[in-house]
């Protein structure tokens, strides 16, 4: 069920892992276990953008998204910068068009469609979480400014530097190492209730979280979905590699350091928090340029956090200050509080 190491100071200093790793089979939940880490996936895609912009092949996050990609500067999107994209002020946190199954699973064919739309809203004017569309925008913006795919580039770059058995885009080799999926049981929420305004908001909240189908067990176990790039909610990673990859990004990790103290200032500064567009319920996320930051949602270990959770209760970030990486993954689906409270344990000890 779950795993979580802590990385200090570039060393991991904790594993702890537990529970089934397939209920189909009984295998356990292992340190080499792979798991879908679902939004994680797009800290990840967001720490490789900083990392492109230090390299000078993306420009600075303060860019117009335009100047590396030219199709985009229409419908009032030509002033969004590439840091707000991140930051979820694009106003493209779902198609307007319904796309069919083989464009919505192809990020760079769904880019070209967010690419030609009118936003939702005046972009930079607001926030709404972009659930699938911030992989599709990532996967573009690397792709024109590293002139290979995302999950070849995150490899390159990120896991293989650091031996992070992490993907953006899985090898078949490697399947058998994925977890199964499972469903936690919720309570179905009474929608009865509603107003016209409230449906309206929900409707474009789940639409951004469908555009390539549900985000769930019956999706994400399929074999065909762990191979496809999918920037926004599909890489897959032990929870070893999620964790030391975030450790790199704060300190020198196995002779690694991805991005300077700078970037990470740059990544983690705010850019959305409180209620979105199409209004949630509290308590409120927030992030910087792609990472989350510390909200009411989570408040990780010190104001200075950053990362990014997934769905399901997938969870990891780095701590500057004390130098820290940390991931929890679970397989079971609907577990946030679990990583939260092994969170709040982490900072108690750290007190």
């Amino acid at each position: 069920m779950p795993d979580s190491p802590v990385w200090k100071d570039g060393l991991q200093v904790i594993e702890l892992s537990g529970g089934v790793a397939d209920y189909r089979t009984g295998r356990e939940f292992a340190p080499d276990t792979l798991s879908v880490v679902f939004s994680c996936t797009k800290g990840l895609a967001s720490i490789l953008v900083g990392m492109l912009t230090e390299r000078g092949q993306i420009p600075s996050l303060e860019t117009p998204v335009a100047q590396l990609w030219p199709e985009f500067a229409v419908h009032g999107k030509e002033q969004v910068s590439i840091g707000d994209a991140l930051g979820h002020r694009a106003g493209l946190s779902a198609t307007r068009e319904d796309v069919p199954p083989h464009v919505a699973w192809n990020s760079l064919a769904l880019a070209d469609i967010l690419a030609a739309q009118k936003p939702l809203w005046s972009p930079g004017a607001n926030h709404q979480y972009h659930t699938v569309s911030h992989g599709a925008l990532t996967a573009k913006m690397v792709l024109l400014g590293a002139g290979r795919s995302i999950g070849k580039t995150f490899a390159e770059l990120i896991a293989r530097p650091l031996h992070a058995d992490a993907w953006i885009g899985l090898p078949e080799s490697e399947e058998a190492r994925v977890s199964h999926l499972v469903e936690d049981p919720q309570e179905e929420p009474d929608t009865s209730t509603l107003s016209d305004q409230q449906r309206h908001d929900r409707y474009w909240i789940e639409r951004a979280a469908n555009l390539n189908g549900p985000i769930g067990p019956n999706v994400y176990n399929r074999p065909e979905v762990h191979k496809l790039e999918l920037p926004g909610a599909g890489g897959i990673s032990t929870v070893r590699g999620l964790a030391k990859i975030w450790s790199a990004t704060v300190t020198e990790t196995d002779g690694v350091r991805l991005i300077s103290d700078e970037t990470v200032s740059h990544l983690s500064a705010p850019r959305s928090g409180g209620p979105s567009y199409f209004f949630g319920d509290p308590p409120y996320q927030a992030w910087g340029a792609g990472v989350m930051i510390p909200s009411d949602w989570e408040r990780y270990l010190s104001p200075k956090s950053f990362g990014h959770d997934g769905a399901g209760g997938q969870i990891a970030f780095a701590d500057p200050t004390a130098k820290i990486g940390f991931a929890y993954v679970t397989n079971r689906m609907g577990d946030f509080e679990r990583g939260q409270s092994v969170i709040r344990a982490l900072a108690r000890t750290l007190a």
